[in-house]
């Protein structure tokens, strides 16, 4: 058996210049490729490869790669269509954590990212195999092998031997290098997307004669909307159809599509896609819906195996509205308007609300890709191309599932720092909560998962497509609040008192005016104002006294931004749009976002012109509030530094494997750890625990007893067998124990009523009084571990009293866990009491954090009660289940 070939699975990855590559162990079937590899390079290449231009080399190269195991030792290849292409090896000669890396990348196939990507798979796979140390001899004027590993991203030094240079790689897991690694990925990424986003040629594999086919549908819009480049169908029985060239098969097309578009029945999708793969093509859109798992298995294949990206299968289609390009190759009622929001849906019926929505307020669209069953192209691609496109300015998702959260969520926090992500949290509700053990894996709901993925990310979040608009548009049009203080204008009080009531519900403050706020508002307002907040202005109110009005709120401080609520009267000159148009005229000298509520109009939101620009109205206070909230809080996420993971001390890694390795070695399907061993993991990552001692017979449990009580003499004694988890509700725990007497008779109490069960028990001291919180972490295999905190004790699940955030913790998640539950109050002092010490909390969930992090294989850890004092905090409880799981690196280049 050769190197490990069956533990790294073979993934495709992408060149710096878009092209795919197949990343793999080395088998013995590769010798005579890697020796080929080797004799067809230059002898210049060879001598800075070998440090001599001896042939013979190249047989002793391929004869290590392709031996037989040895520890220490692992070789991967890069190959494309089948022909190996590069070779990265490391070998720590069996013994140590340091290894010998080297480098062959195929003649002509330089400077396109070969070497870099085969040394990121390789620095994943050492370091998931203890390695932290990669060493390589290279010839000093060998400068593209020493470039590649100055460019890594990893810290690396350098020490010359004469000709040599000696070169030591530190493999350290730092946000420097996986910005390098993104920076990468999102280069080669955008290249990869060049064909099916801005292609030279386009062709319609399945368009029909006859009306009614979906691929006639789409190539009517492609030629109605004025597609600029070169567009063929591909129909064996037609010549022209709607006036396009039409040709028998793929093959026969005068010049290679770029892009082809497969409507063709599921059955017919993988001969199609390997044909279009034979030909050349480089990406392609499959709106066919149907597939069976052979035929998407089979589509894959050819798509990974010729290099092809793939929008769909399922899909409406993309659009790319730039004027030089006009693609639209979508079967939607109508062309999207031109604009500047990038669109990315999974649902065709959302994509054709969304397009309708967005060129309906003049927003308009850049791109949109409908990514159906998404079996290649994703949200996370799509960002990266935003990203890059100076046409997007606004970007809008509707997910429902996420292949990749942990990459996504580090290229969605980069990209909302440069344009609003929005998105529609789609899926939010499970059919109830999923059945769980633990009280940890019952709080972590699909909504709170995503819920924490979105808020660490700066994402914006509606709860549907309707808000998702509404928000758009004040996003669109008007500049970020400075803060969530709002003053409501209106021309009637009840409109105002509906304005304030959804303001406060949506979490925004309405500030009292101040006096000389309200001095100067009566001076412009007419008599029989109110100025509070609401201002109202009654409705005898003229369109200059209500610009002047909103014009003396925007320049006072206290105020971030104003909402103005009208109706239409009879008792004014002016009417109700007379005072819209008033309002939308001023504007352009107004610093702070505006929005209008007309309880009449029609349409849900409409953008209004307004100096130059747009103010958004709605026909719902609701709406507008809740797209205020959600521009506030954008706001306060921008001004925000980027949080840090901190360094924590006293933290014993190894130690904490070989406790995991130990027991799934004697548990391989995995399981709940016990006591010992559960406080043993615990003690690794120094997380404070109430003092403990272990008893399996009733003269032990009174020796730990009396080595336990504290001044008051009084202990706890905790039933437990394998299986149990819920102890309360078993009634297997004694409280208030005190004397020997009563230690024996708890002991003989359990023994009784769970004989042939109970294993042993746990005494504790009887713990002080405090606030009793919950912490706890799953492992989603998706999502990667998720930390929830919140208020514990037996009730933590019907109090449901729980915030979460996805680990790795940085110091503004934590603060965000402690302060996000409603007993957040009882932590900093409520009611004169002292506050808790939110230090020990802070570093409790950062360790905890960590340890999830460590551990792909903890499964899900529950700490109810975590007892808070002003003195201390420290774990009552807790419970560790363990599964058999690999680690995985979530941010290795590799394509879905």
């Amino acid at each position: 058996m050769t190197h490990d070939a069956l533990s790294r699975p073979m993934v495709h990855a992408l060149l710096a210049d878009g092209t795919t590559v197949c990343i793999r162990s080395v088998n013995q079937g590769d010798h005579d490729q890697l020796q080929g590899l080797y004799e067809e390079m230059s002898t210049e290449n060879l001598r800075l490869r070998f440090f001599t231009a001896s042939r013979p080399s190249a047989k002793r190269a391929a004869d290590r790669a392709c031996g037989t195991t040895r520890p220490g030792y692992r070789a991967l290849l890069a190959e494309t269509k089948d022909q190996v292409i590069g070779l990265a090896e490391y070998d720590t000669g069996g013994t140590g954590t340091t290894a010998e890396i080297s480098i062959a990348v195929a003649d002509g196939l330089h400077h396109r990212g070969v070497g870099t990507l085969l040394v990121e798979h390789l620095v994943s796979a050492a370091r998931a195999e203890g390695v932290t140390a990669f060493t390589a001899d290279a010839l000093s004027e060998n400068r593209e092998v020493l470039r590649l590993f100055a460019d890594l991203g990893l810290r690396t030094a350098r020490r010359f031997e004469g000709p040599e240079v000696r070169c030591t790689i530190e493999l350290d897991d730092s946000d420097t290098y996986l910005t390098a690694v993104e920076e990468r990925g999102r280069a080669a990424d955008v290249a990869s997307l060049e064909p099916l986003l801005r292609p030279k040629a386009v062709a319609v594999v399945g368009a029909g004669r006859k009306p009614g086919s979906v691929g006639r549908a789409i190539l009517h819009h492609l030629r109605a909307g004025g597609f600029t480049r070169r567009l063929f169908a591909v129909n064996p029985a037609a010549t022209s159809i709607l006036g396009v060239p039409s040709y028998p098969a793929v093959a026969a097309l005068p010049r290679t599509p770029d892009l082809a578009i497969l409507a063709v029945p599921a059955a017919s999708v993988p001969e199609s896609a390997e044909e279009c793969g034979k030909a050349g093509v480089r990406a392609l859109l499959v709106v066919s819906a149907g597939l069976d798992a052979d035929q998407a298995g089979a589509l894959m294949t050819s798509c990974r195996t010729y290099g092809m990206r793939i929008v769909g299968p399922n899909c409406l289609g993309i659009s790319h509205t730039d004027p030089s390009l006009r693609l639209d190759a979508t079967f939607a009622a109508g062309h999207p308007r031109p604009g500047s929001a990038g669109v990315a849906v999974q649902s065709g019926g959302v994509g054709i609300a969304l397009l309708d929505g967005l060129s309906r307020l003049g927003i308009g669209v850049s791109t949109f890709v409908s990514l159906g069953d998404k079996y290649d192209v994703s949200g996370n691609d799509m960002l990266q191309w935003w990203e890059s496109d100076s046409r997007t300015d606004l970007a809008l998702l509707h997910l429902e599932s996420f292949g990749n959260p942990r990459a996504f969520s580090r290229t969605a926090r980069r990209v909302t720092r440069r344009m609003p992500v929005l998105t529609v949290d789609a899926g939010r509700t499970d059919a109830g909560r999923r059945a769980a053990a633990s009280h940890t894996a019952a709080a972590a709901t699909r909504t709170m998962t995503r819920g924490a993925l979105f808020t660490q990310a700066g994402i914006t979040a509606a709860r549907s497509v309707g808000e998702l608009l509404e928000t758009a548009a004040l996003l669109h049009s008007q500049p970020l609040p400075a803060g969530p203080r709002v003053a409501i204008v209106t021309n009637a009080g009840g409109a105002g008192v509906l304005a304030a009531d959804a303001c406060a519900e949506a979490g925004l403050t309405l500030p009292a005016p101040t006096a000389r706020l309200i001095d100067d508002l009566l001076a412009v307002l007419p008599e029989g104002a109110a100025v509070g907040n609401p201002v109202d202005a009654t409705a005898a109110v003229t369109e200059e006294q209500l610009t002047d009005c909103v014009d003396r709120i925007m320049r006072h401080s206290g105020v971030d931004a104003v909402l103005v609520a009208l109706v239409p009267t009879a008792v004014a000159e002016a009417t109700g749009d007379d005072l819209v148009r008033a309002l939308t005229a001023a504007p352009a000298r107004w610093t702070k976002p505006i929005a209008t509520v007309r309880l009449e109009q029609a349409l849900p939101v409409e953008l209004l012109p307004a100096g130059g620009g747009t103010v958004p109205s709605y026909a719902e206070p609701q709406a507008a509030a809740r797209a205020l909230a959600h521009a506030g809080r954008r706001a306060a996420w921008l001004a925000r530094p980027a949080g840090t993971v901190p360094d924590l001390d006293e933290v014993d890694t190894a130690r904490a494997h070989a406790v995991v390795d130990t027991y799934l070695d004697a548990h391989p399907d995995g399981g709940w750890l016990d006591p010992r061993a559960c406080a043993e993991l615990l003690a690794c990552y120094r997380i404070p625990q109430s003092p403990w001692a272990w008893a399996e017979t009733e003269d032990d449990a009174v020796l730990a007893a009396d080595r336990l009580r504290g001044a008051d003499g009084r202990v706890v004694m905790k039933g437990y067998w394998p299986g149990l988890l819920h102890k309360t509700a078993e009634h297997a725990v004694h409280l208030d124990l005190r004397g020997d007497a009563q230690i024996r008779a708890a002991f003989r109490d359990l023994e009784t009523r769970f004989a042939g069960l109970l294993t042993g028990v746990v005494l504790q001291p009887l713990a002080d009084r405090g606030t009793e919180l919950f912490a706890g972490v799953v492992q989603d295999e998706v999502f990667g571990p998720l930390v929830l905190f919140g208020l514990g004790g037996t009730a933590t699940e019907v109090l449901a009293d729980h915030a979460a955030r996805l680990a790795p913790l940085t110091d503004h998640d934590v603060h965000d866990l402690i302060t996000a539950p409603r007993c957040a109050p009882l932590l900093f002092g409520a009611n004169g009491a002292r506050p808790v010490d939110l230090e020990g909390l802070e570093q409790l969930l950062l360790r905890l954090s960590r340890m999830a992090s460590d551990l792909p294989q903890l499964a899900e850890a529950d700490f109810n009660p975590v007892l808070a004092t002003p003195g201390g905090v420290h774990v009552l409880d807790a419970r560790v289940r363990l599964l058999p799981r690999r680690p995985q690196d979530p941010y290795l280049r590799r394509l879905r």
